[in-house]
């Protein structure tokens, strides 16, 4: 309800693609904060999806037993480390690597204060759920087919590639899905990182301002500016319809997919 004096004063298409953000003009345009929560997220996606998957096929099919009654208990550790600390790790070690070593290369100067940061930093906080699920996905494939596959000539890693991931494919997508809507709403180790600055990112060292940072930087202040607290809201209801319609898609993909595995 508290959003709705926004977009009584500016209509829903103006406040999702204006690239504006100036609330003591009184413009409040949602799309750098749209995108910087994109590119966050996908970033991180990038980077951990293929990790975490090859991870835990390692950790599974071929990692001893003492090696994995080790790595994942630590998975929980590293769960459970407050996202302040993951924030402080990227301002230490993930922003100046980026900005002395990584983009001079690459031809950049940037801070290090980028949506690559965020990215990089969201990726190492969701690979402990990530993991342990798609562990306990891959433990549950039948040992009946990977010996089926094995007796008809199938390579080990071609029956990893073939028969297990493919078996695999929804618990793998729900994972996934988990560790996104962990980022989607990941705040105090975003702002930390990102640089927070309201503009359209175009590259990997462009600043950004996911739409949780904007929340936590700006929530309690400034109030007596008009439409301000309207337009927090609002961003609090967007970054809730953004998950929401994220996690809806892959609960339909997820059904189709265990439709066709019966």
């Amino acid at each position: 309800m508290k959003s709705v004096p926004l977009l009584r004063a500016e209509s829903l298409l103006t406040v999702l693609t204006d690239s504006v953000w100036s609330p003591l003009k009184g413009n409040f345009g949602f799309l750098p904060f749209i995108m910087g929560t994109i590119w966050v997220t996908m970033i991180s996606l990038i980077i951990a999806v293929p990790l975490c998957v090859l991870a835990s096929v390692y950790l599974v099919e071929y990692a001893s037993e003492a090696l994995r009654k080790m790595v994942l208990p630590l998975m929980n550790v590293l769960a459970a480390i407050p996202p302040v600390l993951y924030g402080v790790w990227g301002v230490l070690f993930v922003v100046p690597i980026l900005s002395d070593y990584i983009a001079p290369l690459l031809g950049v100067n940037t801070t290090g204060y980028t949506v690559f940061a965020g990215g990089i930093v969201l990726a190492v906080m969701i690979f402990p759920i990530m993991i342990s699920i798609m562990v306990e996905v891959l433990q549950t494939i039948p040992q009946e087919l990977k010996a089926a596959s094995l007796s008809l000539g199938a390579t080990k890693w071609e029956t990893i590639t073939k028969v297990i991931l493919v078996k695999a494919k929804p618990g793998i997508l729900a994972a996934i899905v988990l560790g996104v809507s962990r980022a989607f709403g990941e705040t105090v180790a975003v702002l930390m990182v990102c640089g927070n600055i309201p503009q359209l990112p175009s590259s990997l060292f462009d600043a950004g301002y996911p739409l949780p940072a904007l929340i936590a930087n700006n929530f309690g202040e400034m109030m007596s500016i008009p439409l301000y607290d309207s337009a927090l809201m609002f961003a609090a209801l967007l970054l809730f319809v953004l998950i929401f319609g994220f996690n809806l898609l892959s609960r339909i993909i997820l059904n189709r997919l265990e439709e066709k595995a019966q």
